[in-house]
């Protein structure tokens, strides 16, 4: 057996690697750790915001802890009835978008026909015109339809924007989609309910859930078309907390936005679920 001894140039390559692989090392944690800290510190500054009454500069942390701000924004009417109505605008939109979405995507995406490409791009274009030109147009129509100031032409002007994003996101599911599945179940004798419940559903589920969640939080966070087709008659959570940011306190604009965010934090944990258990589900059948 011969000893084999490493060379001083093996060495002197260590040595000169080590240093840099460190300074690496920390721009990397430095990178992480200033990303963390763009997400978490405006969440941040409206909890702390929100559970306290006297936070005043140059005060590192508030002087007083207290839910009560938030306990009072949240019993309050106006509050309770924009949460109501923009749960049921946003709600509803949703489900109109998958019921016309579904249908849509499966054509566009299992179908090649002339006029495909324009199609598309018919449907693109809400996402890119500016919502003004959007809303102003249809508050005008909808003014002689009737449907200004009421939920129902939110919902119908939602579905605007909504639409394309559900459509899209189906597209790609349909785009992947194997239709023989539905094919053998027929041969084996299901009805068109059975094979739409337990082939062609467990499927696309998990796409379903992301077109919902797209549908969901496009339609939640609509400010400008709902003030315009509204017409200040239909009171939702961003109408409310825009009102509040032009002239009301800290506390109660923290405690608006905090509601704001905690149904969409909520749809997209309901839908991460649903993937992963969609996911799971279609492992083990297939």
């Amino acid at each position: 057996m011969y000893d084999v001894k490493p060379s001083p140039m093996h060495g002197q390559l260590l040595n000169t690697a080590t240093p840099a692989i460190q300074v690496r090392g920390a721009t990397s944690v430095v990178l992480r750790s200033l990303f963390a800290a763009l997400l978490v510190g405006p969440v941040l500054a409206l909890v702390l915001y929100a559970f306290s009454t006297r936070w005043f500069f140059p005060q590192l942390l508030p002087a007083e802890w207290t839910a009560e701000p938030l306990l009072r924004q949240l019993g309050s009417p106006r509050t309770r009835e924009a949460l109501g109505a923009s749960l049921l605008t946003a709600g509803v939109t949703t489900v109109l978008a998958l019921l016309l979405g579904l249908p849509a995507a499966r054509a566009l995406g299992l179908r090649r026909f002339r006029g495909r490409s324009l199609v598309l791009l018919v449907l693109f274009l809400p996402s890119v015109v500016p919502p003004v030109a959007i809303g102003m147009g249809l508050n005008v129509l909808f003014l002689r339809l009737g449907l200004a100031g009421d939920v129902a032409g939110v919902v119908l002007v939602h579905l605007v924007p909504v639409l394309p994003y559900a459509i899209f996101a189906l597209l790609g599911v349909f785009a992947r989609y194997d239709e023989s599945y539905e094919l053998q179940a027929r041969t084996l004798g299901a009805s068109p309910a059975q094979v739409w419940l337990q082939v062609t559903l467990p499927l696309i589920g998990p796409g379903v859930a992301v077109a919902a969640l797209f549908a969901f939080l496009v339609s939640w966070s609509q400010y400008i078309l709902t003030l315009l087709i509204g017409g200040g008659r239909v009171l939702t959570l961003p109408v409310l907390l825009f009102a509040a940011v032009s002239g009301g306190n800290p506390t109660s604009i923290a405690g608006l936005a905090l509601l704001f965010a905690a149904p969409p934090v909520l749809a997209i944990a309901l839908a991460a679920r649903a993937l992963g258990a969609g996911a799971a589900e279609i492992g083990q059948q297939y």
